[in-house]
């Protein structure tokens, strides 16, 4: 249903100046609400045709000031128009803002998130990352596509959020864009956020988020296991770019360096301990905080193995993030390992070659250089390999203490349970 719209132009006269001419204002009422101009041009009462809204006579002033009147008053129906077809609501106070070339607070979702995103991409380079850029963009297009689908506009008002159009939104994501569950998490996330944003510039009032009560999903920090770990390292690779791009996650395998932290990696950044030992301090691209890593052999090996190809004090120069995901898409076929991306090396660093290996959370959090221990926590679910060990630990504990008990009874005592133990 269309609103209620009206354009006026009139005197004000309560206004009359000196030499007799008023102000020319222009009004606009929108389903009761009115919001009113100024037109930048004076009248005299005497040649102003109340009925038709314009001033009498013919000299050029007079042509030129209704000329100016036609041309505002179509420039009104315009924006009316457009703002209805794009949003499906419309105020005056927004009619008029968009006219007088007024800057104001987005009032709509995706024009709040644009300008999110333009802010987010001036800081590109100095505290926020490209790829994560990326994600936002994306997460953009995909409510984009659900705001035209789903109502068949262009953009929606931030005043008009509720429950509902999160559901709604969760739903697309999973029926329409067919996205993961860790996937899915993340764009209601980035939603939220621009929830937070528009309350924050006071846009909105009540939190629609604040009755909704999504799915707990536990994100999956996929890792590589041993033995493809193994695969990697001595599969025979014959082109050099993907070969470097091999040695390069290794290297993360191995540091737990994520792609940007590899990038900056200089001489700097080394450091010989009492002990002899070579340790990497550098500061995390994407936070700031100072990662402590031991330099193990392998990654010292794979150094020294591109020392003599460095154009600069960079260790390593690596390609464009697609290009690199173009030559992991090479790796899983030469390995035979599905679904292997680069940052898989940070995951792996952390629960293979730490975790694994008993180190504690605390020192795997420094290494990762993690802001809160919160982050590092994730990397708590042990691997199957170290169950399996563990296991086995467990399995020889028992079987020695049952030889003992053996040689010093003379029986071998075996634990059983009743079947009515066991339907319990």
């Amino acid at each position: 249903m269309r609103s209620t719209f009206k354009i006026l132009f009139y005197l004000n006269t309560s206004k009359r100046k000196k030499s007799g001419l008023c102000p020319l204002m222009g009004r606009i009422t929108v389903d009761g609400s009115v919001s009113q101009f100024s037109m930048q041009e004076d009248a005299h009462p005497k040649s102003w045709d109340i009925e038709k809204r314009r001033v009498t006579g013919k000299t050029r002033e007079q042509i030129e000031l209704n000329r100016k009147i036609e041309d505002t008053e179509k420039a009104i129906k315009e924006i009316y128009d457009r703002i209805v077809e794009t949003i499906g609501y419309v105020t005056a106070e927004q009619i008029k803002n968009e006219l007088t070339g007024v800057t104001t607070k987005a009032e709509t979702l995706l024009e709040l998130f644009r300008e999110h995103n333009r802010d987010f991409k001036a800081r590109v380079g100095i505290d926020r990352s490209e790829k994560t850029y990326g994600h936002y963009e994306l997460s953009f297009r995909h409510l984009s596509n659900f705001i035209l689908t789903k109502y068949g506009l262009e953009d929606y008002p931030l005043n008009r959020l509720d429950l509902s159009f999160i559901h709604d939104y969760d739903c697309f994501l999973r029926v329409d864009a067919h996205l993961c569950a860790n996937s899915l998490v993340k764009h209601i996330i980035y939603l939220k956020k621009m929830v937070t944003r528009a309350m924050n510039q006071k846009t909105i009032q009540r939190d629609p988020f604040q009755e909704h009560i999504g799915n707990k999903i536990k994100l999956k920090y996929k890792h590589i296991s041993q033995q493809e770990l193994v695969r990697v390292m001595s599969a025979q690779i014959e082109s050099g770019s993907v070969c470097f791009i091999r040695d390069m996650f290794v290297f993360s395998c191995f540091t737990g360096l994520a792609y940007s932290d590899i990038n900056q990696l200089c001489e700097k950044h080394l450091r010989k301990d009492s002990d002899g030992k070579i340790w990497i301090d550098i500061p995390r691209r994407k936070t700031g905080v100072e990662s402590n890593i031991l330099l193990l052999n392998i990654p010292l090996a794979i150094i020294e193995k591109y020392r003599s190809e460095r154009k600069d004090e960079h260790f390593f120069r690596l390609p464009y993030t697609s290009t690199v995901s173009k030559n992991m898409r090479k790796i899983e076929k030469i390995c035979s390992i599905n679904h292997l991306h680069f940052h898989m090396a940070r995951h792996t660093f952390a629960t293979l070659i730490c975790i694994s290996n008993n180190v504690s959370m605390e020192v795997v959090s420094k290494m990762m250089g993690h802001s809160s221990m919160h982050t590092t926590q994730i990397y708590a679910e042990i691997t199957n390999q170290k169950v399996g060990n563990d296991m086995k630990k467990l399995a020889n504990r028992i079987k020695r203490k049952k030889q003992k008990k053996t040689e010093k009874t003379g029986k071998l005592i075996t634990l059983q349970s009743s079947p009515k133990a066991i339907d319990k």
